[in-house]
């Protein structure tokens, strides 16, 4: 199978990786990919924001299956396209993809199916904003309703703030969704998906605020682990029969049926599981935890997601243990990050890349806000950690900057 992913990140890092590892993969490709990508596929420039430059791509390279990563081609119809251009593909169309795109879509889709989840309202007009402002709080919830690769929401007790950042989006011409605030631990929760087939991976939880102990703004994400030792029993079971199930039901009612990983993130609240977003994607950085534990080949399960075969796939097979993640972020990031730093220690074992190129005297720089994920595993989720961090250690990025507790709660408990 010639295999073609779309992306640039840790998250095809971690793809690519487990693909290369494939014996049913005689061709790997990524595009645009990484330096660390490089190392495993071909590499091919494509604006990855235009359908039809990604389905020419995968035409001229003759691929069997395409995997688009990132949301933004996804939400544009990239799938769209290279399925029309007779290739498999792995990802939803366009019209399924508004279950990321558009936040204030996926409440109107969760609420024709049932599914819980936090009480919201559509803001489009600043006139309107503070009298919305005083239904919600005194924990605010504000998200910009379209794509914001994690960013462009804050959780705040500050009524301020709340305000402020909403003004922000409204002024920048995004309509902004307030909600009621969600109590309890938040996890990640990806399911392949193909129209009414679900397959869920192991649960895993992520750390999307800059700073130890969930302080400072929030970021693409600073790290994560799987699976979750805290989790009761019979939680992935309960949420794919009264979430996941549901949603994609009524996606297919609605002539949109879903094909792809579909990422539920929850919050776990005294009164059960509930909807905190939905992605139509596989999130990073959970997917280089979760990833790293999958024994089952990755090729075939993608492509039989892709082609409408799921259903006849056996069971997944994991690896006992643990897996965390560590990104290493630049100077700046979450705001504006510095590029250009070499990177020492960026092609050891464990590190995918994410913001990385290499420089024409082979030096390996930073070039994006989340530059490396360093991957740990081990017996236990302690063990796992304490590798992660080691190979942290041996990575060297003027100014950068990681989170130290990634883990560390969970990895108490099991």
């Amino acid at each position: 199978m010639r295999v073609l992913v779309i992306g640039s990140g840790a998250r095809e890092h971690a793809l690519v990786l487990a693909l290369a590892h494939d014996p049913a993969v005689v061709a790997l490709a990524c595009a645009p990919g990484n330096a660390g990508t490089a190392a495993l596929a071909e590499t091919y420039g494509v604006d990855v924001t235009s359908p039809a430059a990604v389905a020419e791509l995968a035409t001229r390279w003759q691929a069997d299956l395409v995997v688009v990563g990132p949301e933004v081609p996804l939400v544009a119809g990239a799938a769209d396209a290279v399925r029309a251009a007779g290739i498999a593909c792995f990802g939803p169309s366009a019209a399924a993809a508004r279950i990321e795109g558009s936040k204030a879509y996926a409440k109107e889709v969760m609420a024709a199916a049932g599914v819980p989840t936090a009480h919201s309202e559509v803001v489009d007009n600043p006139a309107k904003l503070d009298a919305a402002l005083g239904r919600f709080g005194p924990t605010w919830v504000v998200k910009d309703d379209g794509l914001a690769a994690g960013k462009g929401v804050a959780v705040t007790s500050d009524l301020a703030a709340a305000r402020a950042h909403a003004m922000t989006l409204l002024e920048g011409g995004h309509p902004v969704l307030l909600e009621s605030y969600l109590d309890g631990p938040e996890l990640s929760l990806f399911c392949l998906v193909d129209d009414t087939t679900v397959v869920p991976l192991v649960p895993a939880q992520d750390f999307k605020r800059v700073g130890d102990g969930d302080a400072g703004p929030n970021t693409g994400g600073m790290g994560a682990y799987a699976p979750l030792p805290w989790a009761p029993p019979g939680l992935v079971d309960d949420v794919v029969a009264k979430i996941v199930q549901p949603v994609v039901q009524e996606l297919s009612a609605r002539d949109c049926a879903f094909s792809g990983l579909l990422y539920a993130g929850l919050a776990l609240t005294a009164e059960g599981p509930k909807v905190v977003e939905f992605n139509c994607r596989f999130g990073d950085p959970e997917t280089q935890a979760v990833l790293a534990l999958l024994r089952t080949p990755l090729a075939g399960l993608l492509h039989a997601t892709a082609t409408g075969a799921l259903a006849a796939q056996p069971p997944l097979d994991w690896s006992d243990g643990a897996a965390v993640t560590v990104v290493i972020a630049a100077e700046g990031y979450p705001g504006y990050p510095r590029a250009g730093d070499v990177i020492t220690g960026a092609e050891s074992e464990g590190v995918l890349h994410a913001g990385t190129r290499r420089r024409e005297d082979g030096a390996i720089v930073s070039a994006g806000g989340r530059v490396l994920s360093v991957v740990g595993q081990g017996d236990t989720l302690a063990a796992a950690r304490e590798e992660a961090y080691r190979r942290v250690a041996a990575v060297h990025l003027a100014g950068s900057h990681h989170r130290t507790d990634i883990a560390a709660a969970a990895a108490q408990t099991g």
